[in-house]
């Protein structure tokens, strides 16, 4: 039985590591229950365009990658706890007010509202798990553990609310904000001693704090590099299927469907069996395997004749099992790269990974426009190697002294206590 992946470490997870777990399930599977819908009732119930749909979404997720970031610092500066407390209240508001808004004005600021709670959560609540397990074989195990639960709740949550979703059903907003309701008592529940929370003092201001982060130059490579991943990937969900209506494929919808039950299935059944068998290897050597495999798939895009069936879903197959190694080691890759007094930082600057999500849809469109799918997917194939170059280079890349940096923080935590006292 591996080290890392087995049922005594598991059970013997702390009860702030299973909040986070089971928290993010329940919220991200409500969470799905509604907005996979959202642009369905803006058009149905307000009559906005596609443009104007498209420009709200957009905005609102630009601006929870920015609070994201800065949340990062915030629970850096003052503790994880106000953030995740925050985060929850904020959710129990935005999606109990969804329900209960009749305005196209009302129904726009909900959306701005129901993106920050998550902003406000995902870095924080990732190192809030560092804080609490100091054995980096649980904090890897639980980062696993929080991307598949992740996924589980992001499958689960638009079939179980598929009718409701499509009709505005006000009961879907509502469980929505319950879960973030009981989420935000499990954190009032769990929440850390004061002792506890010193790892994670930052005395720095955020612009002090950014100036630290543009000097590790393997962590900005990261960045650049997982954006990059983030914007290949994203092509499933947009320019992939534009380009196979295009092609006005035989069986369009069954297939769409087929390829978007196999990503998920597949993630939720191989993400544990392929962490088993590569729970010896090094982090990066993992990413390497999911960087091939996403490569692969791109391959397969670009070189499968469009009236082949098969040749999608095998591609997506590939696609999928590396996903399953490659976006939950990229978390533990960022956990290992952290120090503990910027744990959050480190965290709320990979938010910046949407910006990959958010520019994959425009530019593309734009190349399937100029030159066609299997051009598309041949330039993300260039870019797997790109990024797979660039993981290779990065051991030579220079970072702070970070350990000076800790002891002068620690020391300056234990001042501000005995003065405080």
């Amino acid at each position: 039985m591996s080290e890392l992946v087995s049922w005594s470490r598991i059970k013997n997870l702390p009860g702030p590591a299973w909040v986070l777990l089971l928290g993010n399930f329940f919220v991200r599977g409500s969470y799905f229950m509604v907005w996979p819908f959202i642009s369905v009732l803006l058009y149905q119930k307000f009559k906005l365009s596609a443009t104007e749909i498209g420009l709200w979404l957009t905005s609102a997720a630009l601006l929870a990658v920015v609070l994201g970031f800065y949340a990062g610092y915030l629970s850096d500066r003052f503790g994880r706890y106000p953030l995740l407390l925050a985060a929850a209240v904020l959710g129990t508001f935005a999606f109990s007010c969804f329900a209960l808004v009749q305005s196209k004005e009302g129904f726009i600021c909900c959306i701005f509202l129901s993106t920050l709670p998550r902003a406000l959560w995902d870095a924080p609540s990732k190192a809030w798990l560092g804080d609490s397990l100091p054995d980096p074989k649980d904090r890897e195990l639980a980062l696993q553990g929080l991307y598949f639960m992740v996924n589980a709740g992001a499958a689960i949550g638009p079939l179980l609310g598929l009718s409701a979703g499509l009709t505005g059903n006000p009961l879907t907003f509502f469980i929505t904000a319950l879960s973030y309701f009981a989420l935000g008592v499990a954190v009032l529940f769990f929440r850390q001693k004061p002792a506890q929370s010193l790892q994670s003092y930052n005395p720095m201001r955020f612009g002090q704090t950014l100036f630290l982060l543009k000097k590790d130059q393997l962590f900005l490579l990261v960045i650049v590099a997982n954006i990059l991943v983030t914007f290949i990937y994203a092509h499933c969900d947009s320019s992939l299927i534009q380009y196979l209506t295009r092609a006005e494929v035989p069986e369009l919808v069954a297939l769409i469907s087929a390829m978007i039950i196999l990503n998920s299935t597949v993630i939720v059944l191989f993400q544990f069996p392929l962490l088993r068998l590569m729970a010896s290897w090094p982090v990066v050597s993992r990413i390497y395997v999911g960087l091939l495999l996403l490569a692969v798939s791109q391959l397969g895009f670009a070189l499968n004749p469009p009236e082949w069936f098969w040749g999608w879903i095998a591609a997506v197959f590939v696609l999928s099992l590396g996903e399953a190694i490659l976006f939950a080691n990229m978390n533990v890759h960022l956990d290992q790269l952290a120090p503990a007094s910027l744990r959050g930082s480190y965290f709320g600057a990979a938010s910046l990974y949407a910006i990959g999500y958010s520019l994959s849809p425009v530019l593309g469109g734009v190349i399937l426009d100029l030159w066609g799918g299997p051009a598309l997917f041949a330039i993300s194939f260039s870019l797997c190697l790109a990024v797979f170059i660039s993981y290779q280079y990065s051991n030579k890349l220079k970072r702070p002294d970070f350990i000076q940096l800790e002891q002068e923080w620690q020391d300056q935590a234990k001042q501000g206590t005995v003065a405080g006292s």
